[in-house]
């Protein structure tokens, strides 16, 4: 050594590669590890075994790898050599050529043995970016090719250690200790940023409320979410162990982030549903829009008994009137089925069975106290049926019109009016003054079940927060319009 360097003077690096039996750390297995131990200049260790994966290695798979299912039958499992693994990279830094993936998989493994691991992780991948930003591709075959690395054994765990080590040692040659030293302590105290992003996309995201998205190639929208603070959010993915191979995925597809700002967590909470349910991002897979948003009324029949039925066209203005928000017919009949069987109502008078004489089916069995016949008192059947849809009923908007629920930030100097109505969101202002201007005439809004329990949640301050209210005077809301109330 010709320089001296605190970090790698002091540091074992554990160079390591795995073979694998396909690319999802979730359900594939690993076959083989092989590790290189460095420290202060020198290989102070070695280790490599075979693993039995416990699952068929796929024929594309053995003759990438050479690794056969013959090969590995009488191999060690790894729960058989995981204390051994554990120790060996104790307080070492785990260094491999596209990390996310390998260190993805020993995590992957230890998490089935009910375990957890967890060590400071530098990828060469990145390392090569760094110190040589002038190449494009920084691939195993193209770092051997491009710096004459010696030939080995690919795609078997020992010859890309090998490989992966004579890099570290080019660039050490190249570049110098100082230089490597200085890279390496960069690159471990940040996230691994997904290799098709610039290493700096971190420094542009804000420390604040508000919404971000990931976009693939093409511009294909892949993800929204939201966060109080959206660098730590964003970072925090680029950290993240990529439990699923959907995390693995949209890992490998992000092309670029984008954000919205907002003064506050609920102005983020409620841009997040609508982008996801305006955009349609890739992976989003809750608060997609129901196509079927249902409900149920209670409408008297001639006789005078509470009649219940189904509503697929819901008025935001008569919330009162309804009971449950279904996202399809089939989970309102269900609750139908459970407020019958709890209650003994008439299911008839519920819509569960069709005729109109004689006693239900239910009668018969002595589960119906006799509504569908006239055996049961109008007044007492109609009381228990309401207490029995009591915890469905929705709730009425408690104010003449709209109100602005202010949220605000000074360390932005950002002020969001967040106006709603009958629960739904309508606009958003960022100055008092313009409310007195507001019209919401010919506004389309859509009533929406998510949106819904978030308002309401927020407005009776059930998250801890306490907000300010703006409470506009009922002419500003004649008739605000509501197409599509039905999709939810």
């Amino acid at each position: 050594m010709n320089e001296s360097s605190p970090f790698l003077d002091s540091c074992t690096l554990a160079f390591i590669d795995l073979e694998t039996t396909g690319g999802n750390a979730s359900c594939d297995r690993i076959t083989e590890v092989g590790i290189r131990f460095w420290r202060n200049g020198e290989v102070v260790d070695e280790w490599q075994t075979l693993l039995n994966p416990q699952t068929r290695i796929s024929p594309f798979i053995e003759q990438l790898t050479g690794i056969t299912n013959a090969m590995v039958a009488d191999a060690p499992l790894f729960e058989d050599v995981a204390d051994t693994l554990r120790e060996k990279l104790k307080d070492c830094v785990f260094v491999a050529h596209n990390a996310r993936f390998d260190y993805g998989f020993v995590k992957a493994e230890f998490r089935r043995l009910g375990q957890a691991f967890s060590a400071r992780v530098l990828c060469t991948v990145k390392l090569s970016r760094r110190l040589y930003p002038a190449y494009r591709r920084h691939n195993m075959d193209e770092l051997i090719a491009r710096h004459g690395l010696p030939v080995v054994e690919r795609h078997r765990a020992m010859g890309d250690v090998h490989a992966m080590h004579a890099f570290f040692e080019t660039a050490l040659a190249d570049h110098g200790y100082g230089m490597v030293e200085h890279t390496s302590r960069a690159l471990l105290k940040r996230p691994s940023i997904p290799s098709h992003l610039p290493n700096d996309v971190l420094d542009t995201l804000p420390q604040c409320p508000g919404v971000y998205r990931f976009y693939g190639e093409n511009d294909v929208l892949l993800y929204v979410g939201k966060s109080t603070n959206i660098l730590q959010r964003v970072a925090s993915h680029f950290s993240g162990d990529h439990n699923s191979h959907r995390g693995i995925r949209m890992s490998q597809s992000l092309r670029r982030v984008e954000w919205t700002e907002t003064a506050g967590e609920l102005g983020a909470l409620l841009l997040e549903l609508k982008q996801i349910k305006t955009l349609s991002p890739l992976y989003n897979r809750r608060s997609r829009p129901a196509k079927n948003l249902v409900s149920i009324e209670l409408r008297q029949n001639d006789q005078g008994y509470l009649q219940a039925r189904l509503v697929r066209e819901i008025e935001p203005h008569r919330l009162g009137d309804y009971y449950g928000l279904f996202r399809s017919i089939r989970d309102a009949e269900r609750a139908l089925k459970g407020i019958s069987a709890k209650n003994e109502l008439c299911n008839r008078l519920l819509g569960l069975e069709f005729g109109n004489e004689g006693p239900c089916f239910q009668r018969t069995l002595g589960r119906c106290k006799g509504a569908c016949d006239g055996g049961e008192d109008v007044t007492r059947y109609n009381l228990r049926t309401q207490i029995g849809f009591h915890a469905l009923r929705l709730k009425t908007w408690p104010w003449a019109g709209p109100v602005g629920v202010v949220e605000h930030n000074p360390r932005r100097e950002r002020t969001d009016i967040l106006v709603i109505y009958n629960w739904m969101h309508i606009t958003t202002l960022h100055d008092e003054s313009d409310m007195s201007d507001l019209s919401l005439r010919g506004q389309s809004v859509t009533f929406d079940l998510d949106s819904y329990k978030l308002v309401i949640k927020a407005l009776h301050q059930r998250d801890g927060h306490r907000r300010r209210l703006i409470e506009l005077p009922a002419v500003h809301s004649p008739d605000i319009l509501m197409p599509d109330a039905n999709t939810g």
